[in-house]
């Protein structure tokens, strides 16, 4: 298999994994503080909704996004009207997917962060005249590094091997949404192994790559 047809696919699906993750931290961090902080009654219903992603096969998921994203969905319809193309079968749309498929992933590591986090600093932050959103910035980020570091990590890694949402949503269009799990089917598909193991053992290298960089560094943190 050539270099070429070996690492545009795994070149796409970083692309992917990385934006994602970027827009994940964006959104997941509200949504996370509100689950840490709150004890509102529709606690379970966010976190349910949150979390539904991790039980639902990827096909009906990829299924209702095609159907939602599509020309003629609520969002695809708003989409082709704002920009004249459409959202299903392209890059954009692998993003909105992928933020919605590994949503719990982003959420869960820094809820979880921010309920260890307690009171006690956050009100002698307040005390001393900070903001809410200052305390946030100096007191609780710093302390939720390490909560920060395994949902980016948790994040990326998901993203990067994800293949049902994204061959419903994105198809399988060379260049622009034919990620790496997708072509390792393709090769399966066609019978090639050897194209196939080739492209399964650099996912595999990647993603074992992040993960023992995420653990290492948590265990040297936990030693400090």
């Amino acid at each position: 298999m050539s270099t070429n047809n070996l690492l545009g696919p795994l070149w796409l699906s970083v692309q992917l994994a990385g934006i994602t993750t970027i827009v994940l931290m964006i959104v997941a961090t509200p949504i996370a503080w509100w689950l840490a902080r709150t004890v509102s009654r529709w606690k379970p219903v966010v976190q349910a909704t949150v979390a539904l992603p991790i039980v639902l096969p990827p096909t009906v998921m990829g299924f209702y996004l095609l159907i939602i994203l599509g020309p003629s969905g609520a969002i695809g319809h708003w989409w082709v009207e704002l920009t004249g193309n459409a959202l299903t079968f392209s890059f954009a749309g692998l993003v909105i997917a992928s933020c919605l498929y590994s949503l719990p992933f982003a959420v869960q590591p820094l809820a979880a962060a921010f309920e260890s986090l307690g009171n006690a600093s956050l009100e002698a932050a307040w005390t001393l005249g900070a903001s809410r959103l200052d305390a946030f910035f100096a007191v609780a980020l710093p302390l939720s590094v390490r909560g920060y570091l395994s949902a980016i990590v948790l994040s990326f890694a998901h993203t990067l091997g994800e293949f049902g949402v994204v061959l419903m949503v994105g198809g399988n269009i060379p260049g622009e949404t034919r990620v790496i799990s997708i072509a390792i089917y393709d090769q399966v598909e066609s019978l090639n192994y050897s194209a196939a193991h080739q492209l399964s053992a650099l996912l595999l290298v990647v993603a074992f790559i992040a993960l023992f960089g995420m653990f290492f560094i948590n265990r040297r943190w936990r030693q400090r």
